[in-house]
């Protein structure tokens, strides 16, 4: 296949870039360049251009394309975060609506913090979207969510299935990703619940998201909304707590919620990213057939830290350091 992957140059198109070549063609659509063993074409996120043509012939896409939204949500990064989103989608419809070969299937990144703020039951994609009651900064992301799922909507592309992914936070030992920033916590002490540890995660292990994308692109019946998260969010306490124990270090400080909102306003960020309950499930995946391999966070929790030892172990003993666990 040739898989075409806008905004690809971050973690999770590095991820799925490692997995799918050199066994099918990779195009990574990107306004910087990276030293990778695919190709990198480069590309504005607004405007067609000449890396339209690497999507006539394609048989995949898969656009990631949007801004971090570690950050704070001030008006100008509002801006940008939904813009990011919304831009790239537009384009990329119009691109495949163009072409005279059109992919596929278009799988396009969405987001799961769409669904309400709730640990009374999972939620799997059937579940009413509602920002009711919410403070107004977790309201911002299910707007995002919405007019990101939109773009994609209103694009015209009948020859190209088109699936909406709402993934949970993908877990993988890469440094910078949010495995590699809690377990960074869990490694100093500071591994403790945040506010009252209540709020559910919902997660998936890098390898079950890679096989998910997989299955999807070969399911040709499946479109639409489709969750991707391991089937067994936990409450956030219960997730440190599984990080802990699989590094080996028996406590964590916690923090409450106000102390959470300072913090988080002196790092430039927002404490919705900890505090949100996430508890979604997949029920697409489910009803038709994938099995996850990493259905529960505690093993899960140890076969990460054991990548993180080996590939940062590697990497301290290369620059002649010892290894700091």
């Amino acid at each position: 296949m040739k898989i075409v992957i806008p905004g690809g140059s971050g973690h999770l198109g590095t991820l799925l870039g490692r997995a799918f070549y050199p066994q099918h063609e990779v195009v990574v659509l990107s306004r910087h360049r990276a030293l990778r063993p695919w190709r990198t074409v480069a590309w504005d996120g607004v405007n067609l251009g000449d890396w339209a043509g690497e999507i006539d012939g394609a048989d995949v896409v898969i656009n990631l394309a949007g801004r971090n939204v570690n950050c704070r949500y001030t008006a100008a990064n509002r801006r940008e975060i939904i813009d990011s989103r919304v831009q790239s989608t537009r384009v990329v419809g119009e691109a495949i609506s163009s072409v005279r070969n059109p992919p596929h299937v278009w799988l396009q990144a969405s987001t799961a913090t769409l669904y309400p703020h709730t640990s009374d039951a999972p939620n799997d994609e059937t579940t009413c979207i509602t920002d009711a009651g919410l403070p107004d900064a977790w309201k911002f992301s299910i707007e995002v969510g919405r007019q990101w799922e939109l773009a994609i909507d209103e694009a015209k592309t009948p020859r190209t299935r088109k699936v909406k992914l709402r993934s949970a936070v993908v877990m993988t030992p890469d440094a910078g990703t949010p495995f590699a920033i809690f377990l960074g916590l869990v490694r100093f002490g500071l591994g403790g619940k945040a506010g009252d540890g209540r709020q559910f995660v919902s997660w998936v292990h890098h390898e079950d998201f890679v096989r998910a994308i997989a299955f999807l692109i070969d399911q040709r019946f499946i479109s639409g909304v489709v969750n991707i998260a391991a089937p067994n969010p936990l409450p956030n306490a219960e997730f440190m707590k599984a990080i802990r124990e699989a590094w080996g270090i028996p406590f964590g400080i916690g923090a409450g919620r106000h102390l959470l909102e300072v913090a988080a306003f002196l790092l430039r960020t927002e404490p919705e990213l900890l505090l949100k309950n996430r508890r979604s499930i997949s029920g697409v995946l489910a009803k038709n057939g994938f099995r996850f391999q990493h259905p529960n966070w505690p093993e899960a929790a140890r076969e990460l830290c054991d990548e993180w030892r080996a590939l940062h172990g590697r990497a301290h003993v290369a620059a002649g350091a010892e290894p700091t666990w």
